[in-house]
């Protein structure tokens, strides 16, 4: 099972996935789950492996996707006793199961590199390249003379302003795009770039073409508001002249954007893509969308996290009505 979930990482590292890599560093018993147990998490919500049964599965693919939206490791502990059992640094949750016993699970987010979309092949996208690839950026480098043997630090080069995988990681806030074409291919550059919809993008040109190439860009039907954006000149203002110097100066706004705004608001928690129920029995939280386990009463769905606590509910509804929340 390891071998198969580290192959599994391996490979969705390699396509630039986000998952969680969960594995159980400590147990109470009485428990099905193992020290070592180990499972990963996807960013859909996929689950790949165990980490025990039905009291454990929701909490963590739960908590693993909100260690996913920000990007911060966390350690979790399932306890019958959650109200007595506070740890500093850890994050205690109710255990619902009626084994009594407490599983520590540890959740490491594994998140693709921050992306760095270079436009042009001029000596600023060259020093580009290099150090983006030292400040651990995936570097794509984009103009129709591109070829991996002149930038031999990109991770891919393309010559194809319209390819699909060029656009497959638009629209992240870990996106950030630099056009420095000067003079050739402008306007598709910036064009293409604004199609990626980054978190950041700078032009290296001069305030006058810069004008100039705005105003061409409006006549081509695009609007103020994201030309608005742009940053020129690109960089901070440290005084550069040699390329590497630009370089520099515009992965230090990069560096300086982003630390500003995830200092500035928490990273959003995402929400549930689907419906959630409790099951009105043990208290777990139930997907609705792929609930195996349901009952009607009184015109009402209940959904459980397994046969028995279906059994128990259709035995007895009236004892746990009070329990959760109904779905209509």
């Amino acid at each position: 099972m390891k071998a198969e979930l580290l192959r599994l990482a391996a490979d969705l590292a390699s396509r630039r996935q986000p998952f969680v890599l969960a594995m159980v560093v400590r147990r109470q018993p009485y428990t099905s789950s193992q020290q070592g147990d180990m499972a990963i998490i996807t960013g859909d919500g996929g689950y790949h492996g165990w980490l025990g049964g039905n009291c454990t599965q929701p909490v963590v693919r739960r908590e693993a996707l909100r260690a996913l939206a920000d990007g911060r490791p966390r350690l979790l502990s399932l306890s019958p006793e959650a109200g007595t059992a506070e740890r500093p640094g850890v994050t205690v949750l109710p255990m619902v199961c009626h084994s009594g016993g407490t599983v520590d699970v540890y959740l490491e987010p594994v998140l693709p590199p921050p992306r760095l979309v270079l436009f042009g092949l001029s000596p600023v996208i060259r020093a580009l390249t290099q150090l983006g690839k030292g400040l651990g950026y995936a570097v794509d480098v984009v103009d129709p003379e591109a070829a991996p043997a002149l930038l031999p630090s990109a991770d891919r080069t393309f010559v194809d302003w319209a390819s699909p995988e060029l656009r497959e990681a638009g629209g992240t806030a870990r996106t950030y795009a630099v056009v420095a074409t000067m003079g050739e291919h402008d306007e598709e550059a910036v064009t293409t770039a604004l199609g990626l919809r980054p978190a950041y993008l700078g032009v290296v040109a001069s305030r006058t073409r810069f004008g100039e190439l705005r105003e061409s860009l409006l006549g081509r039907g695009i609007s103020a508001e994201p030309l608005d954006r742009i940053r020129n000149p690109a960089g901070l203002d440290i005084g550069a002249r040699q390329p590497e110097e630009v370089a520099l100066s515009i992965l230090a706004e990069i560096v300086q954007l982003t630390r500003s705004a995830s200092a500035a608001e928490p990273a959003p928690v995402p929400r549930p893509e689907r419906e959630e129920a409790l099951d009105p029995v043990c208290g777990m939280t139930v997907v609705l969308a792929t609930a195996r386990h349901r009952a009607e009463h009184d015109g009402r769905s209940y959904f459980f996290c397994n046969p028995r606590c279906r059994e128990k509910f259709l035995l007895a509804p009236e004892r746990y009505l009070s329990a959760a929340p109904a779905q209509p």
